[in-house]
């Protein structure tokens, strides 16, 4: 009813109180409703956890009734032995444990012994005959001689009279006398009546028992009632050789509505008037935590900004610093103020002069991409900056879209990297790269020494040859003008001039290649690499007495025809692994390989798109796998003279130019083919050989 005042309130205070009333009711019946929720839920569970536990009950009474039949058995194989003596003991046996329907004693194999019946009814094998029924348990026996311990069958239907029938299992227990295999004792239990008694009857008048497969299909059943199929419990009754799967079902149906309503009402009027106090405190509380871990997560990422060393930098929408942190103005030299201020919006201090123009212009283009979605632009691209002192140094940036809690965009955020420390460490890297790489070209050169001795021997010997000759013909007054000597003073002129020019170039080979140092990468064709290491190569080959035969394929068939095959690389260093892997092949043919098959191939083709591949293929013994699993090891080498540099610097100048060096037995299953890929221009050249195949 409404109070006597309550007409002359106001309109609104009237809603007001409204507002209030209705929202004390609602929140009323809403506590009244989860009242009795709860309480419905509560007699649920309750009843849910005691058939977990009677299920659990269950189950150990039932593996506990199994082991102590199990004991039983055992003890019966290991005490009586004379066939009387065994037979009382299986029928007292059988008398004790009416779950324990027969009892047998068979022979190694599994022939039938003796066998005691129970006394109790129904009697098994009276409708089909045991043999017919034994498969189980001679999978059992047969399992339990492996595991020298008893062992459980998988359940199997018996037929019984008038119909009806019994889910059994069977216990094999292996017998031992004098410490030798005797034969086997074999249990029938029945399932049914393993049920009959696991838990006080009490128990067992609310709740149905049964043995169930995997699929729900009933095994055997005990109880008084049928389950309601409410609260259900299925527990694993884990044995020997057998899992068995124990369903409980409760026979109580879902809880009633609560008995005493009266109580449950007050009970909900107090809780409810309690709570909205205890909500508005709760609401100031979570207030205060929320303000306190506000400013905390504020603290934290403070400190965690200032402790980077990477440098943050954000940026409005114009383009103005709005945040710096204080890794950022270490770098450049400046401080947030300054960086903050309205003219470094339009050209930051950190901006070379020169390249003023180029970034105001980039960054134009990066502000006019705002708006885009908050995964995208998120791309890194590496600048110039400029310290407070003009030294200018590398950076790398990566920037996305600054989005705030609407999803609108309010700028960029940006991490700036100073890359000089790793500029100078690279820097250092490739002229120790250098250093080592002039080093190998010089112990190559030094290795080859004496072929250098041998190869110029010959052409120095023919000159003094025929410079002797020809002295002697000068000194015949006949050799000069016209005589008959003329000719042959003029042919041994002709060969010094040969043999002079072979020694230039012997002698040019080895500088060239001692002495180029560019590291420039250019575009030549595959042939002339291969060509260029020819001379030296063949010196090598020559002393082993080794062919070397050159391979060059086409790179396609351009609407023009066939091209030569072309790479992009440095060349000296490309060269320098060709003579390495040549000599290599070369030398391992010299002791366990016929001369007639002392043959080195050196091959160029087309690899997959983009792309040539190089190799070296020797007819030598093969590389064993002790030796290739540490081959490319640097200072690991099988030559007593080897500095065991060579192959490992072959691997790292191919992997500078983005290609993988391999090795592998040679195309005929014999020898040993190194393999080698490095770019190839896509676009056909003219001018260019097709193919080549020399000797040498």
């Amino acid at each position: 009813m409404k109070s006597p005042d309550f007409a002359l309130l106001p309109r609104s205070s009237r809603r007001r109180r409204a507002v209030l009333w209705g929202a004390l009711l609602a929140m009323l019946g809403v506590a009244q409703s989860l009242l009795l929720a709860l309480t419905v839920g509560y007699e649920s569970q309750r009843a849910q956890d005691e058939a977990d536990s009677v299920a659990t009950e269950a189950a150990a009474e039932v593996r506990h009734r199994l082991l102590s039949a199990q004991q039983a058995l055992q003890t019966l194989a290991w005490k009586e032995s004379d066939t009387e003596g065994w037979r009382g003991g299986a029928a007292q046996l059988l008398k004790n444990r009416p779950d324990l329907k027969r009892v047998e004693w068979r022979q190694l194999d599994m022939r039938l012994a003796d066998a005691v019946e129970t006394p109790f009814p129904p009697t098994l094998f009276s409708q089909m005959p045991r043999p017919s029924l034994q498969v189980e348990a001679e999978l059992a026996c047969a399992a339990a001689r492996r595991a020298a311990a008893p062992t459980y069958s998988r359940s199997y239907f018996v037929p019984v009279s008038e119909g009806q029938g019994v889910e059994v299992i069977d216990l094999c227990v292996p017998e031992q006398r004098a410490n030798r295999e005797a034969g086997f004792l074999v249990g029938t239990f029945a399932l049914a009546q393993l049920l009959e008694a696991p838990l006080p009857r009490g128990v067992a008048r609310r709740y149905e028992f049964s043995f169930v497969e995997g699929d729900g299909t009933r095994l055997a059943r005990s109880g008084v009632a049928r389950g309601a199929g409410v609260y259900l419990a299925e527990r694993v009754v884990d044995l020997p050789g057998i899992t068995l799967q124990l369903k409980v079902d409760s026979t109580a149906g879902r809880p009633s509505v609560i008995p005493n309503l009266s109580t449950a009402l007050v009970l909900g009027l107090s809780i409810a008037l309690f709570g909205v106090v205890a909500i508005l405190a709760r609401d100031v509380r979570r207030r205060a935590a929320v303000e306190r871990e506000l400013a905390e997560a504020l603290a934290f990422r403070k400190a965690m900004e200032d402790s980077l060393s990477t440098g943050l930098r954000a940026r409005e929408l114009d383009g103005a610093i709005s945040y710096v942190n204080p890794a950022f103005c270490a770098m450049v030299g400046f401080t947030a103020e300054e960086l903050k201020a309205p003219e470094a919006a339009r050209t930051p201090p950190y901006w070379p002069p020169e390249f003023a123009a180029e970034y105001k212009g980039r960054q134009q283009r990066r502000l006019a991409s705002a708006g885009r979605t908050p995964g995208e632009g998120r791309e890194g691209y590496e600048t110039v900056f400029m310290r407070r002192d003009g030294e200018r140094f590398p950076v790398m940036i990566y920037e996305a879209p600054l989005v705030d809690g609407e999803g609108r965009q309010t700028g960029w955020m940006g991490a700036v990297l100073d890359l000089s420390a790793q500029r100078r460490v690279e820097e250092i890297s490739r002229q120790q790269q250098d250093r080592l790489q002039a080093t190998a070209r010089l112990a190559t050169v030094g290795e080859m020494a004496s072929l250098l001795s041998h190869e110029l021997n010959q052409p120095l010997s023919a000159i003094a040859s025929y410079a002797s000759g020809s002295l002697n013909l000068l000194a015949e007054p006949q050799a000069l003008g016209d005589g008959p000597d003329a000719p042959m003073l003029r042919q041994a002129l002709e060969r010094i001039a040969e043999q002079a020019e072979r020694a230039g170039r012997v002698i040019k080979s080895v500088h060239d290649f001692v002495r180029r140092r560019e590291q420039l990468h250019e575009t030549l064709p595959a042939q002339t690499l291969l060509e260029a290491v020819l001379p030296l190569a063949r010196m090598q080959a020559r002393k082993s007495g080794a062919r070397i035969e050159l391979d060059v394929r086409t790179a396609g068939e351009p609407p023009a025809g066939p091209r030569a095959l072309r790479v992009r690389c440095d060349r000296t260093m490309v060269e320098q692994v060709l003579l390495n892997l040549a000599r290599n092949g070369i030398q391992a043919m010299e002791t366990a390989t016929p001369s007639a098959e002392r043959v080195l191939t050196l091959r160029a083709a087309p690899s997959q798109a983009g792309w040539a591949a190089f190799s070296v293929i020797d007819n030598g013994p093969g590389i064993g796998p002790e030796v290739a699993q540490r081959l490319f090891t640097p200072f690991f080498t099988t030559k007593s003279e080897g500095m065991g540099l060579g192959l490992s610097l072959c691997r790292t100048v191919i992997e500078q130019h983005g290609g993988k060096l391999e090795f592998g037995p040679g195309p005929q299953g014999q020898g040993t083919e190194f393999r080698f890929t490095l770019p190839a221009p896509l676009a056909p050249e003219s001018g260019e050989t097709h193919a080549a195949s020399l000797s040498a």
